[in-house]
């Protein structure tokens, strides 16, 4: 169906010209002013997206050509956004930055395949009017992305305004939305560190930061103007997702959730739901034991800056590691591969892990990994079939200290890192751990397998009940 949906993407001519900021100011004075809003991230991302569901009082959902197809990521949309109120696309490097020369799965694509109007972010540091050029030079660069405006950052002054302005107006015939000056001698609104920025359940001052954010959006930017930018896109064909939302849960998934364990996609949360499961959450750093669950999910997350705090959890740690010798299946990614490694080594220190895998990790200074993973799965699993090509991400510092058994891996890496030499996807029983995250609308066997799993772990249990009453003993298949 075609519908009038208010949308905006917020792109940029790089990364950290200031989009997140730029966003969540746009986020914050509109939530004070009562209006519906959607946001939606561009790209693999978890961070960013933390921040934007923070503001806008709502999940973030990741809107990316490369994970998921394009009639899906329609439907996410079409499914998510408000057609009462607006809704927020953020990019994620520069606005034509994609695969191959074609700049395939860029924010621009994204853009055309949504209809959406775009509002271009400029960091404006020691130039003048090379900013028309530069947005001159977007808008012909394809003329199927609608700039529909540009919003300026980091002005130094007035005069500078004032230039860059006129130059704008001149030459490149749409409008500036805003124009945010360069805060001098100011902290760093939301501090980062090797992965990005930190999460928001991480962060102590988000009263202060969402009053910064208003000030930001009222005094620099033009919401009148942004607000007409978003309410002038096309009426918008889509369908929506058919889910099984009612589903009654008859199985219970145990997922990290806590400070260290941030990273999880809301659909691969709400797959689980839909298939039959009750999600329940599980501390990482406070609980002792794992609940009465069929199923683990660990996410990925920051395990090295709390690998004092998880180390010293011993008992849940062991709790992890006796589940998974029972073949309870447990599927981590990330940050979750490093908590079932042997150990960790991080700023010149060795923490132990659960050792569930036999593997010791070493954090680096730059990325190991970092982009898109195209992965084939060419060994028995429990959780794919052999030969699927699963699509997904990376994005880790971390990586073996010596050579591993390449033998306890099931995924063949095509594009990406993986743990090394072309693997990723370690196995133990029904324990599956990879550096690649995936999205569920776009990997949709993984929901399917993880609560079957979880339902064949369950009726095992059951039987082994009874026939320890009887005195007898059944073993829990492979």
């Amino acid at each position: 169906m075609a519908e009038k949906i208010p949308r905006l993407v917020i792109a940029g001519l790089s990364g950290d010209s200031g989009k997140t900021i730029v966003t969540l100011s746009i986020l914050a004075a509109l939530k004070r002013k009562g209006l519906n809003l959607s946001v939606f991230k561009k790209g693999p991302d978890y961070i960013d997206p933390a921040w934007l569901s923070w503001a806008a009082g709502s999940d973030c959902r990741n809107l990316d050509t490369f994970l998921i197809n394009d009639r899906d990521v329609l439907m996410t949309f079409g499914e998510y956004a408000s057609p009462s109120g607006i809704s927020l696309i953020e990019g994620n490097r520069g606005i034509f930055d994609g695969r191959g020369d074609e700049g395939k799965h860029s924010t621009a694509e994204l853009a055309k395949l949504l209809r959406a109007p775009v509002a271009l972010v400029v960091d404006c540091t020691k130039t003048t009017r090379t900013v028309a050029a530069m947005v001159k030079g977007c808008i012909n660069f394809d003329p199927g992305v609608n700039i529909a405006g540009v919003i300026l950052n980091k002005l130094a002054g007035k005069r500078h305004r004032a230039v860059i302005v006129d130059s704008i107006e001149k030459y490149c015939g749409i409008p500036v939305l805003g124009a945010i000056p360069r805060f001098d001698g100011e902290a760093e609104l939301i501090p980062g560190r090797h992965l990005g920025l930190v999460t928001p359940s991480e962060f102590e001052s988000g009263y202060k930061l969402e009053n910064r954010l208003y000030e930001i959006a009222e005094k620099h930017l033009d919401l009148n103007e942004i607000l007409k930018r978003a309410n002038d896109a096309q009426a918008l064909d889509h369908t929506a997702f058919e889910s099984n939302r009612e589903s009654y849960p008859d199985v219970k998934i145990g997922y990290f959730k806590d400070s260290v364990f941030t990273f999880y996609y809301p659909e691969n949360l709400e797959a689980l739901r839909e298939r039959g499961a009750e999600l329940i959450p599980v501390s990482s750093l406070s609980d002792s034991s794992l609940p009465d669950i069929d199923g683990l999910y660990i996410g990925g997350g920051f395990p090295e800056t709390h690998a004092d705090q998880l180390s010293e959890n011993r008992p849940l740690m062991d709790s992890v590691k006796s589940a998974a010798e029972d073949r309870l299946p447990i599927y981590a990614e990330c940050g979750g591969l490093i908590y079932l490694s042997r150990s960790l080594k991080w700023n010149s220190r060795i923490f132990p892990m659960a050792g569930l895998f036999d593997i010791d990790l070493k954090m680096s200074k730059k990325p190991v990994g970092h982009g898109y993973v195209e992965a084939e799965i060419d060994r028995k699993n429990p959780f794919y079939t052999n030969d699927a090509v699963i699509k997904g991400h990376e994005f880790h510092y971390s990586a073996p200290v010596s050579d591993f058994e390449t033998d306890s891996t099931c995924m063949n890496i095509k594009r990406g890192t993986g743990i090394g030499g072309n693997r990723d996807g370690l196995l133990y029983k029904n324990c599956f751990a990879a550096y690649t995250h995936i999205h569920a609308r776009g990997v949709p066997e993984w929901a399917n397998s993880f609560v079957r799993l979880a339902r064949e772990y369950m009726n095992a249990k059951k039987q082994i009940g009874i026939n320890e009453n009887n005195n007898n003993y059944v073993e829990i298949s492979d």
